[in-house]
C-alpha cells in the first residue's frame, strides 16, 4: 500500500506562481511514474503531467506546456509541480497520482490508469 500526501496549495493573483509536492510512503519500492491531474467544478478529472521515476521523462497537457514543470526527488520520493504564469482558468483541486507498473502512452492521460491517488489540494487563481 502507498499513500500519497500533497501540499503546497493556496490562493495567488494570475501571473503568480505556486509550487505543488507530493510525497509517497509506505510500499515505495517500485515507483514507474508520478504526477498530476486537477478537477475544476462541474468538469471532469484532466491530465496535467507526469514525470516517469527512472529516467525523468517528463509528459505535459498542452494548456500547461511551457508554464508548468515536474520535477522529482527520488531519495525522497517526492515530485513536484512548478506553476508559473497562473492563469484563473489553472484553478483546481490538484491531485497527485502513482503508478507502479508500466503504461502505455495512450493511457497515461486516463485518470483509470491510476490506482493511488492523494486527497487533493485547492489551488485557486483569481483575475
Amino acid at each position: 500500500q502507498v499513500q500519497l500526501v500533497e501540499s503546497g496549495g493556496g490562493s495567488v493573483q494570475a501571473g503568480g506562481s505556486l509550487r505543488l509536492s507530493c510525497a509517497a510512503s509506505g510500499r515505495t519500492f517500485s515507483i514507474y511514474t508520478m504526477g498530476w491531474f486537477r478537477q475544476a467544478p462541474g468538469k471532469e478529472r484532466e491530465f496535467v503531467g507526469t514525470i516517469d521515476w527512472s529516467d525523468g521523462v517528463t509528459y505535459y497537457a498542452d494548456s500547461v506546456k511551457g508554464r508548468f514543470t515536474i520535477s522529482r526527488d527520488n531519495a525522497k520520493n517526492t515530485v513536484y509541480l512548478q506553476m508559473n504564469s497562473l492563469k484563473p482558468e489553472d484553478s483546481a483541486l490538484y491531485y497527485c497520482v502513482l503508478r507502479q507498473t508500466r503504461i502505455s502512452s495512450s493511457h497515461r492521460y486516463l485518470p483509470s490508469a491510476y490506482n493511488t491517488w492523494g486527497q487533493g489540494t485547492q489551488v485557486t487563481v483569481s483575475s
